[in-house]
């Protein structure tokens, strides 16, 4: 995947009316280990996978099959009574993910979903290698920071496996 996470080489602060994802430049700085991005909690505290018992739906996709992507991502918020205003945000902030995941990270990847909670959680991981993006000059780039607004949580791994975004939603209000 390729991502809003951290600037390009050289650049202290994201591109103009962007937010910032981490400390301001100089910061002290916690977290992942240099060369790794994370949003959201770091592994172990939360969003590792589905409960124990949970039923986890799947689909594995490459680029021609987003349409189905975002049908399936519109099936799983409605069977978990979403409401319908929050449905076409769900929807988007799957969409951009798992675009992402297959332009960006490797050919195939793969979205699981379950409930945890009451919480729709939503898993897209790809195999391929993070590279933080945009660039300088990009007209795109800021699809993971869209998902990160639209969904209640979001954490972003990265390693040799590949990279995997796990997104929290609320179910039924």
């Amino acid at each position: 995947m390729n991502e809003d996470v951290e600037p390009p080489s050289g650049h202290t602060a994201p591109p103009p009316g962007a937010p910032m994802l981490g400390p301001p430049a100089g910061a002290p700085v916690t977290g992942p280990p240099p060369g790794a991005a994370m949003l959201g909690p770091p592994p172990g505290a939360a969003m590792l996978g589905p409960p124990p018992g949970a039923a986890v739906r799947q689909l594995t996709f490459r680029l021609p099959d987003l349409p189905e992507v975002r049908r399936f991502a519109e099936d799983e918020a409605r069977a978990v009574d979403m409401p319908d205003e929050a449905v076409a945000d769900f929807v988007i902030a799957v969409n951009e993910v798992a675009t992402n995941a297959v332009t960006h990270g490797a050919a195939d990847a793969r979205l699981r979903s379950w409930v945890a909670d009451g919480d729709l959680v939503i898993e897209v991981h790809d195999g391929g290698t993070w590279q933080p993006g945009p660039r300088p000059g990009a007209v795109g780039g800021m699809g993971l920071q869209v998902a990160r607004l639209l969904a209640t949580e979001l954490t972003l791994r990265t390693g040799n496996g590949g990279s995997t975004v796990v997104m929290r939603f609320p179910g039924k209000t």
